[in-house]
């Protein structure tokens, strides 16, 4: 996935310290923010994502039960609609705005 969203050359990615990203400095130059150690770095942390996944787990654990990997793109696009209009006293009208601007 990094070799196709993300350019590398222009890119720092930041993580926990998930073991899984162990060998990630091979694809592109990351930062590993180790809690045990450190909030931040140079003010930079990863606690907005975090919780931005824990919403996702709960959105498919409450409302949908269960999600297969093959289809968990098709309902992340809806949380990140719902936590980007978070605020957005009236997100159905813009809901229903954007889907008349689809094709």
């Amino acid at each position: 996935m990094i070799n196709k969203y993300v350019d590398k050359d222009e890119s720092i990615l930041f993580t926990d310290d998930y073991k899984g990203y162990r060998k990630i400095d091979e694809i592109i130059e990351y930062v590993k923010i180790d809690h045990h150690k450190m909030y931040s770095y140079k003010g930079i942390n990863t606690n907005t994502i975090e919780s931005f996944w824990a919403i996702v787990k709960r959105q498919i654990i409450g409302q949908h039960h269960h999600v297969s990997v093959k289809h968990l793109p098709k309902y992340v696009p809806e949380t990140v609609f719902k936590f980007n209009n978070r605020n957005d006293d009236d997100m159905f009208e813009t809901l229903v705005k954007f889907s008349m601007l689809t094709n």
